[in-house]
């Protein structure tokens, strides 16, 4: 860690810790008139994720109704029940400030309290485990609502600038900070990884800047390179350094006000009419040293919990099990890790994933056996105590598998990338689903769609500097095609339409039946649009408008 330290401080004027989500929490909305004007990006306080369908191990409501059962008097000198009490407590920043920026994000989180109370189930699971190192390091707990800034407490969450995790590192900030990213996790979404990653950056910008946390919260959003050439630029202008008057990137500039905001709510709900869903003050999850790679499912089934709880706990697992190279831990809620112990000790190690014995076949090589059993030529080797990637027809390979059905791993990354890309945007849009040639890019495919990189990076749940593979599935979501309408006529409902092609038909034949253009069918159907001919079986999927005519 030390080491990384060191390269962090000879990198850190050209670096950003985190790229706050533009299009999360949630996804982000139409801007209102008003932060348009200071350039302020705003979550959709409406869109549920996936994650907010995985209720917490703990009730918040048992815990509650355990408090007014046991009739516990409150001694002052006890801690506080709830974690909202402790956190205020440890608030140390400038919330009365007169700033239009802070008095926007002010009246936009005080009328969007579902958003506020589901930002804060999310956190359920991490928020104690953050405070506390928030409150070793001496950091200020309004601190601890950052992730609601960055990710919406989404530990899954993705930006378009390759942000990944609840504090949103970029790829690079993350290495440097020991975060490991690899086929079988990524370490910016470790929970305890990211969080004291996070702490030893925020730090070191405190220090930077002199102890202004204003300053080191601003290069946490921008980087420290930006916000010291926007102080350098009003000292020479003779104008003054404070945040509040420096001259920064929209986001940032509404970065700040967003945590301030939050962080006033919290501070006295009453007065912006809400109530703060309780959050137990006391330890939600515990370390349980697993001692090699386990299968998910099989730790779930052992902690007696859900497959989404555990990846919700340990959202830094791509797969369907933890990587064979460690870190050989796994979070599992408090109440279950003596059991789990317990039942883990007595698992023979062979029993710890399942197993196949796979045959090489003809024009098999080693990368596409991994391929297709979801690992990687690496681990191949390391099993069967191979040197080279070369096999031989009929040679046997020990191949670890999943031990349910790849559905079954919910939040595993493939699984969340097809949830992501069967979302419709609208209700009147078409799927399609682009096969990535060779020679695209996010701007050429967004082009031929007439969308812009950013929607479809959001679509596919990428980041615009993401590598376009050959053969990558991409998902596209169309648009109806745009007819004249009468008055008459202006209500339209379109239904998705498959039509099976018949002998004697084209696609203009096809166009003409269901009032469609070619070009669109084309767009709509990749596969076959890019044949020269249609042929009798070939299936084709239309947005017919069945109102319009």
């Amino acid at each position: 860690m030390t080491k990384n330290i060191l390269i962090a401080l000879m990198a850190g004027s050209i670096l950003t810790g985190c790229q706050s989500l533009t299009h999360t929490p949630a996804d982000i909305a139409d801007i209102d008139a008003e932060n348009k004007a200071i350039g302020a990006p705003e979550a959709d306080a409406n869109e549920i994720d996936f994650i907010d369908t995985v209720k917490p191990v703990r009730s918040d409501e048992a815990k509650i109704a355990k408090v007014i059962d046991n009739q516990v008097d409150i001694d002052a000198n006890l801690p506080p029940e709830d974690i909202w009490d402790r956190i205020r407590s440890g608030y140390q920043l400038n919330l009365d400030v007169d700033q239009p920026r802070l008095k926007s994000q002010l009246r936009w989180f005080s009328t969007h309290k579902s958003y506020l109370d589901r930002v804060s189930k999310r956190g359920e699971r991490y928020m104690f485990y953050i405070v506390e190192q928030l409150e070793e390091a001496g950091i200020p707990l309004e601190i601890a609502l950052l992730p609601i800034v960055e990710s919406g407490f989404d530990p899954f969450g993705y930006s378009h600038g390759r942000a990944s995790g609840p504090w949103q590192f970029i790829p690079s900030t993350g290495h440097i900070y020991g975060l490991e990213q690899t086929w079988w996790l990524d370490g910016r979404r470790d929970i305890q990884l990211s969080t004291q990653a996070a702490v030893a950056y925020l730090t070191r910008l405190n220090k930077m800047f002199d102890g202004d946390w204003l300053h080191a919260l601003a290069s946490y959003n921008s980087g420290e390179g930006t916000v010291m050439r926007a102080i350098r630029r009003n000292k020479k202008a003779g104008k003054p350094t404070d945040f509040w008057n420096l001259d920064l990137p929209a986001e940032t500039r509404a970065y700040v006000p967003k945590l301030l905001a939050l962080a006033k709510i919290m501070k006295d709900p009453d007065a912006y009419d809400y109530k703060t869903h309780f959050i137990a003050n006391e330890p939600y999850f515990d370390e349980v040293n697993i001692g090699g790679q386990i299968d998910l499912a099989q730790a779930a089934d052992m902690a007696g919990v859900s497959i989404d709880e555990i990846y919700l706990l340990n959202p830094a697992f791509n797969q369907w099990a933890t990587s064979p190279d460690g870190p050989h831990k796994l979070l599992v809620p408090i109440d279950s890790a003596d059991a789990f112990r317990t039942k883990l000790a007595k698992l023979p190690p062979k029993e710890r994933v399942t197993w196949i014995r796979y045959t090489v076949q003809a024009g098999d090589n080693l990368g596409g056996v991994a391929r297709s059993h979801n690992t990687t030529v690496d681990v191949l080797k390391d099993i069967n105590k191979i040197d080279t990637s070369l096999i031989r027809v009929g040679q046997q390979l020990m191949i670890p598998v999943a031990g349910k059905s790849a559905a079954s791993y919910t939040l595993s990354s493939h699984q969340r990338l097809l949830s992501k890309q069967s979302r419709a945007p609208s209700s009147n849009r078409i799927k399609v689903n682009y096969t990535v040639e060779s020679g695209d890019s996010l701007w050429s495919i967004a082009q031929k769609y007439n969308t812009d990189t950013k929607t479809l990076a959001r679509w596919n749940s990428m980041g615009l500097g993401d590598a376009l593979i050959p053969g990558k599935k991409l998902a596209v979501w169309m648009k109806p095609e745009a007819g004249k309408t009468s008055q008459r006529s202006a209500r339209s409902v379109v239904k998705r339409v498959t039509y099976t092609i018949r002998s004697g038909d084209s696609l203009a034949v096809v166009a003409n039946k269901f009032k469609v253009s070619v070009s669109n069918i084309r767009k709509w159907n990749p596969k076959v649009g890019s044949k020269k001919y249609v042929q009798p079986g070939d299936k084709v999927t239309l947005l017919v408008n069945v109102v319009g005519g």
